[in-house]
């Protein structure tokens, strides 16, 4: 029996890891145009820098390191990828050129790729279904979280110490969380031996035909591919606009991400562990139509962020949509942890991020980096808000397939809750 303080302990550090995983990546977004500026780059190479050259390397390490932790010591498998990303973070301060940076990134890429699946595999190991949903819109507060630190804090030290010495601040902190998850978390395979018997891990092979074979789980992928590409494309430049069309400084324009972006997106992540507790527990099929509406709601939003001519009606826009987005955290990486079992938790989530990112985050930034200089000619220095204005419909497409993956996602969960119920193993909820 497991003690509920523990697991609200390793609940609570594994969340702090993540934020600080995502932090890195709010930094950047942040600290662009000074980056331009010192190394004269154009947006094409800002949304490379963002995008494909880290995506590629994030999406593809992935999927051996979620291998790796759905057979093996996760909590080990954290500690080192989560010192890797953070010495790399430190050494981006440190580049002497652009190339030196994009090497430097690669090595972040690879480290930050240990991070959430073999997390959220040992999150779903201790909650149930019923409490599942919960668990992660906690676990996925990291991204608020990290919205809030990474603006506020980063914003000030870049606005009074630099981009170098940014990155430099902000990533020695992560090299000992690895240390506190290496003395504090306890793998849950070790801990009964006795358990871990098992009739045969399966194949690479086994793990994409059963996932394959699931409609549900296919909805959901292109979800996330759709969303991703938009989404990320769309986000990674909201610093970028408002220092280029509202000539926001740093450091004021950190205070007000914060604000919309992070602490509103923080009460949207408690809003939907909430909500989804209260009234659609065990009803993944509800979940799904709720996402799909909310996110034709914030879809639309997005126009008005980048329509409008007064800042503070974009910020307050980007508050409503943050509060909507992540909402929706919980009750959608509940499901895809709900969708396998144990031994292929990893690697379903690595699979995702490995399509979503390669296409999202990898050609997303790019893609409106490369329409902004495109349509430079003709719109000049408005250019980047034109580009935006297209992106930003795109964001409903995905709303088809959540609702698609609603119409079967109920059976699905209840064939694998019935497999586990028939081979129980591990550590279960009590």
């Amino acid at each position: 029996m497991l003690k509920t303080s523990y697991k609200s302990y390793m609940l609570g550090l594994l969340t702090t890891v993540a934020a600080f995983n995502y932090l890195d990546r709010i930094l950047l977004t942040l600290l662009l145009e000074p980056i331009k500026s010192e190394f004269n780059l154009n947006d094409t190479q800002l949304g490379f820098l963002t995008g494909f050259s880290f995506t590629l390397f994030y999406a593809f390490a992935g999927i051996p390191i979620a291998r790796w932790a759905d057979r093996g010591n996760r909590t080990f498998i954290i500690t080192v990828t989560t010192g890797m990303w953070s010495t790399m973070v430190v050494l981006c301060g440190l580049v002497g050129n652009f190339v030196q940076l994009l090497l430097v990134r690669i090595g972040v890429a690879v480290g930050e790729a240990g991070c959430l699946p073999p997390a959220q595999s040992f999150i779903a190991e201790y909650f149930d279904r019923e409490k599942r949903p919960r668990a992660m819109a906690i676990y996925w507060a990291c991204y608020p979280i990290a919205v809030i630190f990474g603006y506020l804090v980063g914003g000030w030290l870049a606005e009074n110490l630099g981009w170098r010495l940014t990155f430099i601040v902000m990533g020695v902190p992560g090299i000992f969380l690895a240390v506190v998850v290496k003395l504090t978390l306890v793998e849950p395979r070790l801990q009964k031996p006795n358990t871990m018997i098992e009739v045969g891990h399966p194949s690479f092979k086994d793990v994409l035909t059963a996932l394959w074979g699931q409609q549900s789980f296919r909805h959901i992928m292109m979800a996330f591919c759709v969303a991703y590409f938009f989404a990320m494309g769309i986000i990674q430049w909201i610093p970028t606009f408002f220092i280029r069309y509202h000539q926001m400084e740093l450091g004021e324009l950190g205070i007000w991400l914060a604000l919309s972006w992070g602490v509103f997106g923080l009460l949207g992540t408690y809003i939907g562990g909430v909500f989804v507790t209260r009234f659609a527990i065990g009803n993944e099929q509800l979940q799904m139509r709720i996402v799909a509406l909310v996110i034709c709601l914030y879809g639309l939003l997005f126009l008005f962020v980048y329509l409008t001519s007064h800042k503070y009606t974009a910020l307050i826009m980007l508050a409503v949509i943050a509060m909507l987005s992540n909402s929706l955290n919980g009750p959608i990486f509940s499901a895809i942890q709900s969708l396998v079992n144990d031994r292929m938790r990893s690697t379903a989530i690595a699979l995702i991020f490995l399509f979503a990112n390669l296409i999202g985050f990898g050609i997303g930034p790019l893609a409106v980096g490369a329409l902004s200089d495109l349509l430079r000619p003709v719109f000049g220095m408005e250019s980047l808000r034109y580009a935006l204005i297209i992106f930003s419909p795109g964001l409903i497409w995905p709303a088809y397939y959540y609702w698609k993956a609603g119409t079967t996602i109920n059976l699905d969960v209840l064939k694998i809750e019935s497999e586990l119920h028939d081979a129980p193993r591990g550590v279960k909820d009590v």
